[in-house]
């Protein structure tokens, strides 16, 4: 139905309308500035599901493509045995798969949600969501992206908004939380960007030699699906040994050691943005210091970018690496689960509760991811998004708390059950699917990437579900000290949830049930999005 329609750009470009028009709007029209926003979030919003009920699982949704050469540029190098001309070719390159379509929709949900929750704003609003849709436009290419530099420079154009919209509409310590993210992201960003050249150095490549011509043409680009191709074609010039064949062979053979390099640069890359441990500390500053509109999208999407690249980048182009480093990444899950619960113990502010909390969290994506199966890839998966609207919920109800008390410290909340009774059942169901309680989403995530490391790695397994108790302590320690207990006096008249703070706790709410109790609704796009790796892991692809 959507063939022939530039769906896809239409989805990530969809935010500029709203960008025009708040550049057209006087800034001290507050009420529609807000209107105009929180307008053009739903509009990539009912495209994705639009795209999401269209998506046919039998064909691996290969219908939404869109691949555009943007820049063709011829490279002066010297003729080197058969090849005569060299060029570079930048593609447009936009696609969809069960492994970015759950994602997509995650983050035209949360943003749409978090533009809502962004009405505390109290300053700057036209500054504000110029940067809010900016940084949606940079989401949503970072998940549709199918080439490497344009999901680079997705991926940068995500850094500069929250850089604003931490430093400027954060807390006390706001200018110090931006200059750290900007820092760590930074540096995991100039890491990926080396990862990124040699991949296309070394497997960017295409030959083609025109029928009845002695001129054979060498092409470089960053599309995906020819790196991949590449690197897994046993016929491809670099899957042979320079001894095996003539010619082209010598210049393009890649070696175990540069895979491994390459493998390596992009886990600790993306590592620091999932976070792994010990690349962590400049999340929980920013978890800390920025508003919660900001928080709902730095924990429910921007994380979730560095377990998604991970798996885009890192398992799927190198099987067998990951298949060597599987213990040690599940280590790094079970570390992530642990320190992450334990922290979260003894925390006494809310915020660093869900800080730490997240942590642990994205340690059963690890887990997940490091199963190496279909049922622990699919629960990573399933976690992730199950993760990102759970997270987003918590942090709502953390900005209405703020809102209306100033405050996020447990020893001086207590007993708002009784002055803001929806709020409080929001926040208690909220905290069930965060324990990972059955017919709630974390259930879901948790079992499924528990139960695929429990195949090979049975020790590890046992280890990381005293993470899965130690959550359900930490949870109900920090709910019951908001919800109940003695009342006081100073929040006896507070009033309870407003209907544009109720309509996204509902809807964040109602998908953290429709996965809980229908989670084919997940794992069915992603029902093949794994089978080339699996394949590929289980020596059907030769390599």
């Amino acid at each position: 139905m959507l063939n022939g329609l530039p769906i896809l750009s239409l989805i990530v470009f969809s935010p500029l309308l709203g960008i025009i028009l708040l550049l057209l709007l006087p800034k001290q029209s507050s009420r529609w500035l807000k209107v105009t926003a929180i307008a053009t979030t739903l509009i990539p919003l009912l495209l994705s599901l639009w795209l999401y009920a269209d998506f046919d699982t039998a064909k691996g949704g290969k219908p939404y493509e869109e691949n555009v050469t943007w820049v063709d540029a011829s490279l002066n190098k010297e003729v080197v045995g058969e090849v005569t001309s060299y060029a570079f070719k930048f593609q447009y390159h936009l696609g969809v798969d069960g492994l970015s379509l759950p994602l997509l929709l995650l983050t035209t949900i949360v943003a749409a949600m978090a533009a809502l929750a962004s009405v505390h704003i109290k300053k700057r609003w036209k500054s504000f969501y110029l940067w809010f849709l900016l940084l949606e436009i940079g989401m949503l290419g970072v998940f549709l992206a199918r080439d490497v530099f344009l999901f680079f420079v997705f991926f940068e154009l995500t850094l500069i908004p929250m850089f604003f919209l931490i430093g400027i509409w954060g807390y006390m310590n706001r200018e110090k939380a931006a200059n750290k993210f900007l820092l760590y992201n930074g540096v995991g960003s100039a890491i990926m960007l080396i990862a990124f050249v040699l991949l296309v150095s070394t497997a960017g490549f295409t030959v083609n030699q025109p029928p009845g011509e002695q001129v054979t043409h060498l092409s470089y680009s960053g599309d995906y699906e020819v790196i991949k191709q590449n690197l897994v074609d046993p016929e491809s010039y670099i899957n042979m040994k320079p001894d095996a064949a003539q010619g082209l062979t010598s210049l393009f053979y890649m070696t175990d050691t540069m895979r491994w390099s390459i493998f390596i640069l992009l886990l600790v890359a993306f590592g620091i943005k999932l976070p792994i441990f010990p690349f962590h500390t400049w999340m929980l500053q920013v978890h800390k210091e920025a508003p919660p509109s900001v928080v709902m999208i730095h924990s429910g999407i921007l994380l979730k970018m560095g377990a998604y690249g991970l798996l885009r980048f890192g398992v799927f182009l190198f099987p067998a690496q990951a298949g060597d480093w599987a213990g040690v990444i599940a280590v790094l899950g079970v570390i992530n689960i642990l320190y992450g619960a334990v922290l979260a113990l003894v925390q006494k502010d809310f915020k660093l509760v869900l800080a730490y909390s997240s942590i642990s969290h994205m340690g059963i994506v690890l887990l997940g991811i490091a199963s190496l199966n279909e049922i622990g890839l699919q629960g990573a998966m399933v976690q992730m998004v199950s993760h990102g609207f759970i997270s987003a919920l918590l942090f709502l109800i953390v900005g209405i708390l703020y809102e209306r008390t100033g405050t996020t410290e447990l020893r001086e909340l207590g007993g708002l059950a009784k002055s803001l009774p929806f709020i409080s059942g929001i926040l208690l169901a909220a905290g069930m699917a965060s324990l990972g309680l059955p017919g709630l989403s974390g259930f879901i995530g948790e079992f499924l990437s528990l139960l695929g490391l429990f195949e090979s790695m049975r020790i590890l397994t046992a280890v990381a579900v005293l993470g899965v108790i130690l959550t359900a302590v930490y949870v109900l320690r920090s709910v019951l000290a908001i919800t109940f207990g003695p009342a006081k006096e100073r929040f006896a008249a507070l009033r309870d949830a407003r209907l544009i703070e109720a309509v996204p706790m509902i809807a964040l709410l109602a998908f953290i049930v429709l996965i809980g109790i229908y989670p084919a609704v997940l794992t069915e796009p992603m029902k093949h999005g794994f089978d080339a790796l699996l394949q590929e892991l289980n020596g059907k692809v030769g390599r």
